[in-house]
């Protein structure tokens, strides 16, 4: 797993075989990044369920100003420790060792909202809706802020409320759907 893009480019990421994650393959990642790379400079990025860190850091790469990684799992958590600092990206990063909803409840408490969130959680759950119903409740997107999203089953709608679908790809099993407020 390498960055595709940006200042760290062709760079190796860590993390490919952390259990019970299954990181973004590189091609649905390069199509994603093409999509969004008009909202990432300066942008102030949430990774949920970060896994290995894979999309925060391509952000940062690609010139997010600062990005916040999310996971409950303590190996992924140590493996995005060691990525920020071989990347020498700690000053653009903070990492929070908690599940979703009591990240959303700090975000939401510390008044931070973001630019690009991204929400890549295990496929068993289908908890993408939970997810954004949460980002609308606490208003943690910023004004044309998007929320990308990557899941394999769940059913989701064309809006939610100040959420527009603005693009949605399937590669193979799992869909990609981008939201913009």
């Amino acid at each position: 797993m390498k960055v595709i893009s940006g200042t760290l480019k062709g760079r190796n990421i860590l993390g490919y075989n952390i259990a019970g994650t299954r990181p973004t393959m590189d091609r649905v990642k390069e199509s994603v990044f093409g999509t969004i790379q008009s909202y990432i400079p300066n942008s102030i990025v949430l990774d949920l369920f970060a896994g290995s860190g894979n999309l925060g850091i391509e952000a940062i790469s690609n010139g997010a100003k600062y990005c916040y990684f999310v996971d409950n799992n303590i190996e992924a958590i140590k493996v995005i420790k060691k990525n920020i600092d071989i990347f020498n990206i700690k000053d653009k990063s903070t990492i929070l060792h908690n599940d979703y909803n009591k990240a959303l409840d700090y975000f939401y408490n510390s008044n931070i909202k973001f630019d690009i969130i991204f929400v890549d959680p295990p496929y068993k759950y289908e908890i993408i809706e939970k997810v954004i119903d949460k980002v609308i409740e606490y208003n943690l997107l910023k004004e044309k802020g998007i929320i990308v999203l990557e899941f394999e089953k769940d059913k989701l709608k064309e809006n939610y409320e100040n959420l527009s679908l603005i693009k949605n790809k399937k590669y193979g099993e799992k869909y990609i759907y981008i939201y913009q407020k």
